[in-house]
C-alpha cells in the first residue's frame, strides 16, 4: 500500500508527463533564420563561390551585428538572385563567406517608373527609400521651374535605395538616373509608356470623375510612369507641356492637396494595387 506522500508524488509525476506529452514538440528552427543579415554585393554570385567583404559591409557585420564564424548571411547581386552563405573566416576589418546555394532567382519587377521633382534632402531620401520598398523599377529625379533642391547626390540616394532593398528582401534594385530637365524628359519620352501626371488642379470629386486614377488604370495598361511635381506644383507652361504629350494621363490623388512626398507614395501604392504585383 502506498503512503499518502507517495500518492501525491505519483499524481504530480503523472500530471507532468501528461503536460509534457500533450504539448506539441518545438519546431525545428527555420534555416536560414529570418534574422540573418542580408546585404547587396556588386559582384556576380554563384553556388560554391568564396567572397571577401571589407569596408562598410565588414564594419556592419563585425561591429554592428557582431557576427561570428559559421554564422549565416544572405547576399543578393541584382544580377542572378539571392544566395545563402556562411562566414568561414573573420579578420579585424574583413571576413570571408562561402556561398552555400541560391535561395531565390532575381525577381521580375513591375514596370513602373517614378519621375519626381527633388524636394528637401531628407524627404527626398525618404521617397527613394519607400518607393523602393513599394516596388518601382526606376527612379528619375526631374528638375522643374519651382524645384528648390537641385543638388542631388546620386550615390547617397542610391545608398538609401540599397538599404531599403536589403530590408524589404528585394532581389532587384531600382535603377536610378541622374537629374533630368523636365523639357528633355518630355522630349525623349518613350512612345509605349503611359505618363500618369499627378495634377493638383483636378480632383476625383469632379462631377464627371475627370482624372480618377482608378479609372485611368482600367483604360491604360502596360508600361507606366508617375510624374510628381515640386513643392508649389508645376508652372502653367509646364502643365500645358505635360498635357500636350500624347502619352500623358492627368490624374487626381483625391480631394486634398498632398505634399510631394505623400503624393509620390500614394500614387505608387494605387498603381501597385491596380496594375502591379499587389494585384496578383
Amino acid at each position: 500500500m502506498q503512503r499518502p506522500n507517495e500518492i501525491v508524488t505519483q499524481v504530480q509525476d503523472d500530471e507532468l508527463n501528461r503536460i509534457r506529452y500533450e504539448q506539441p514538440m518545438p519546431a525545428t528552427p527555420a534555416y536560414p533564420p529570418h534574422s540573418a543579415p542580408r546585404l547587396f554585393v556588386d559582384v556576380e554570385l554563384s553556388d560554391g563561390a568564396e567572397i571577401r567583404l571589407d569596408g562598410g559591409h565588414a564594419h556592419y557585420l563585425l561591429k554592428v551585428m557582431r557576427i561570428k564564424q559559421g554564422a549565416p548571411v544572405k547576399l543578393f547581386d541584382d544580377r542572378t538572385g539571392e544566395y545563402l552563405a556562411h562566414v568561414t573566416a573573420v579578420g579585424k576589418r574583413d571576413l570571408i563567406l562561402l556561398i552555400d546555394g541560391k535561395t531565390r532567382a532575381r525577381e521580375n519587377v513591375p514596370d513602373l517608373w517614378l519621375c519626381a521633382a527633388p524636394i528637401k534632402k531628407d524627404r527626398f531620401n525618404w521617397v527613394a527609400e519607400k518607393s523602393t520598398e513599394l516596388g518601382i523599377a526606376k527612379m528619375i529625379p526631374v528638375r522643374t521651374v519651382r524645384t528648390q533642391n537641385s543638388q542631388i547626390k546620386t550615390e547617397k540616394l542610391r545608398a538609401h535605395m540599397i538599404e531599403a532593398a536589403e530590408q524589404c528582401e528585394r532581389t532587384a534594385l531600382p535603377r536610378l538616373e541622374a537629374l533630368n530637365e523636365l523639357e528633355l524628359l518630355l522630349r525623349d519620352w518613350p512612345q509605349d509608356r503611359h505618363l500618369f501626371f499627378a495634377d493638383e488642379r483636378i480632383h476625383e470629386s469632379d462631377e464627371k470623375g475627370e482624372g480618377s486614377f482608378r479609372k485611368a488604370l482600367v483604360a491604360h495598361a502596360g508600361p507606366a510612369a508617375i510624374l510628381i511635381g515640386p513643392e508649389g506644383g508645376f508652372s502653367d507652361d509646364e502643365n500645358a507641356a505635360i498635357r500636350s504629350l500624347p502619352q500623358s494621363v492627368p490624374i487626381s490623388l483625391g480631394p486634398r492637396i498632398l505634399r510631394a512626398d505623400t503624393a509620390a507614395i500614394t500614387a505608387i501604392s494605387i498603381w501597385m494595387a491596380g496594375r502591379g504585383d499587389w494585384s496578383q
